[in-house]
């Protein structure tokens, strides 16, 4: 599979004569702000799909590290076993629409050791699924139990002082919307502004006005223009990207997006994708040691 799935492409998968060649889907719904998404599944979802939440399994429980600080390999694989996971499924995550929370599901299966190939989020989420009349239901999913086994470290983590240093030698890129990354408003965290030497790049850019991901040559220039990218034959994106990139937005949900899409476009950092700081926003702001600039300058 692509990174990002169609949800006819996914319908068809999900017709596959043998149940355990069948992609295991992920509900993982949420809003920053609420109200719960757990109540919109049970009301409707893809036929098989199962609900795992974003604050309690994909995640540990908030603290200094974060508001959704990495799960612990027993609580992400539980959740999964729960889901129906096992060793060699292949594994599609939706949200509502945009596929930006969703992107954190397909980030935590990567860094749980799924190979690129059998992890992938469905385009225009749960309403491109309804859009493309195809079927949902309320009647709960009961998966027969997993039995995946998490091997972290797939994907680079960063922490405070990592992104701090990339901000100054690399590419910090700042996920959130750009009235965050001014420090206009702050809706949630300690403190408004941004890392000091991080440049925005809002994860919903890698939207087209369809609310559909852009195709990979578009989504590619667009975040070429951010990160520095090197340019191909005829004004093209020729992949490179100069030195070390990483990513972080308010809780280090969203920004598994921009991860996503520099995958799905092509373009490639030395050595490794691009990492991930997931303690982000949230645990940088609540350091008071930790510097804050605001404005639209990085």
């Amino acid at each position: 599979m692509e990174p990002l799935i169609a949800p006819t492409v996914l319908a068809e998968l999900l017709e596959a004569p043998d149940p355990a060649q069948r992609p295991v889907v992920l509900d993982v719904r949420w809003r920053l702000t609420g109200p719960p998404a757990r109540p919109d599944h049970d009301a409707a979802h893809l036929p098989g799909a199962v609900f795992v939440d974003m604050d309690t399994e994909l995640s540990d429980p908030p603290g200094p590290a974060g508001r959704h600080p990495l799960p612990s390999v027993e609580r992400l694989q539980s959740a999964l076993r729960r889901a129906g996971v096992r060793d060699d499924s292949s594994v599609v995550a939706h949200d509502d629409a945009q596929g930006v929370q969703a992107a954190r599901a397909w980030w935590l299966l990567r860094w749980a050791g799924f190979p690129a190939g059998r992890v992938a989020v469905l385009d225009g989420g749960f309403r491109g699924w309804v859009a493309a009349g195809l079927p949902t239901t309320a009647e709960p999913s009961r998966p027969t139990a997993g039995d995946v086994t998490v091997r972290p470290g797939g994907m680079p983590v960063l922490d405070a002082d990592d992104a701090a240093a990339l901000a100054r030698a690399g590419v910090l890129l700042d996920a959130r919307a750009p009235e965050r990354y001014r420090g206009e408003v702050e809706p949630v965290d300690p403190k408004p502004g941004h890392i000091p030497g991080a440049r925005n790049a809002p994860a919903t850019d890698v939207l087209g006005p369809d609310g559909r991901w852009l195709a990979p040559a578009p989504l590619a220039a667009r975040l070429a223009a951010v990160m520095g990218a090197g340019a191909g034959g005829a004004g093209e994106v020729d992949g490179e990207v100069d030195g070390e990139v990483a990513a972080y937005c308010g809780s280090g949900a969203t920004a598994a997006a921009l991860v996503l899409a520099a995958e799905y476009a092509g373009l490639r950092p030395p050595q490794r994708p691009i990492g991930l700081y997931v303690g982000s926003w949230s645990n940088w702001s609540a350091d008071p040691a930790r510097p804050v600039a605001v404005g639209a300058a990085p």
